[in-house]
């Protein structure tokens, strides 16, 4: 009786340990839940899928645009040096800025206080003032005051023309100019009556140049081996002699200078030279006489010789 009690109760044991941890026979085990921890949401049904995002692309990089170099032009002048006409260098200025303005204007100014000690002067009277300047198809159309036509005599009043010619005539831009007064076209100048009934240009004065008419380099220029020289020349034969020298008159280079029969042709030389330190110097033209080989038509043009 006693073992009989003590099978009966392990079989009770046994049945209630394997009830907590075996479905019954028959039956389906409860879905065990579970927490997720992705953040996406479910999808809903009929809802429109999320759209991308928009891949924007790099602003471009741009260079930045280098500083435009203004670009300068060196600027004459013309003043007479006793009856004829010398060229001048007066300060550069940048290109396309009304540079025929500006030389006109520097012009009317007249010669400073050291050029007028080295002989040079001007025959435009005082207080002219420039008032317009239109250039259409190479020729100049300059106004100017009243104060341009008065007083003076032939020479005056030729000179003063040529004066304004010469430095207008200067751009390749110009090859003829007219003149006007206070708006008014000139076509008789002053009381001498010089005849302006059309444009007029450097040929008309040739009469006011030395015969060698040395134009380039002007006075008071700083030149640079080789230095060009340029201008015109009515001498015998049409050969002459062309220098660089130093202040203290010694002779640095030598050329020969050679212009066509005829009035007042052009001619070009390039000399070379050599200096220790930038120093004053000269630029020097002149012919030598048939009769005795003496110096004559002499031409000295003041400059500044640079080092290099």
């Amino acid at each position: 009786m006693r073992l009989k009690g003590t099978l009966s109760l392990a079989v009770v044991a046994l049945l209630a340990a394997g009830c907590g941890g075996t479905s019954a026979p028959g039956t389906t085990p409860a879905p065990t839940s579970t927490t997720s921890t992705s953040s996406s949401s479910a999808t809903v049904p009929g809802a429109s899928p999320t759209a991308p995002t928009a891949t924007v692309p790099p602003a471009a990089t741009v260079s930045p645009t280098p500083p435009v170099r203004a670009v300068r032009m060196p600027l004459k002048v013309y003043f007479l040096h006793g009856e004829t006409l010398a060229s001048v260098q007066r300060r550069p200025v940048v290109v396309g800025a009304g540079v025929a303005t500006a030389a006109v204007t520097s012009l009317l100014q007249g010669p400073d206080r050291v050029e007028r000690a080295a002989g040079l002067s001007t025959t435009i009277p005082a207080g002219t003032r420039l008032n317009r300047i239109t250039i259409s198809h190479g020729t100049a159309d300059v106004d100017l005051t009243a104060a341009y036509a008065s007083g003076g005599g032939t020479l005056s009043m030729a000179a003063r023309l040529a004066q304004v010619v010469y430095t207008v005539t200067q751009f390749s831009t110009v090859q003829r100019v007219t003149f006007r007064l206070d708006g008014t076209p000139v076509t008789a100048f002053g009381g001498e009556g010089i005849v302006l009934d059309k444009p007029v240009t450097r040929a008309r004065f040739t009469e006011l140049l030395p015969p060698i008419f040395v134009d380039t380099p002007a006075r008071g220029a700083t030149v640079r081996s080789p230095v060009r020289i340029a201008g015109v020349a009515d001498v015998f034969e049409g050969q002459f002699l062309v220098e660089v020298r130093t202040a203290a008159g010694r002779v640095l280079a030598r050329g020969a200078g050679h212009a066509a029969m005829g009035m007042h042709a052009p001619f070009r030389v390039a000399l070379s030279y050599k200096v220790m330190h930038t120093e004053a110097g000269s630029v020097v033209a002149y012919d030598r006489s048939a009769k005795d080989g003496s110096v004559i038509d002499l031409v000295t043009v003041p400059v500044i010789l640079h080092h290099h």
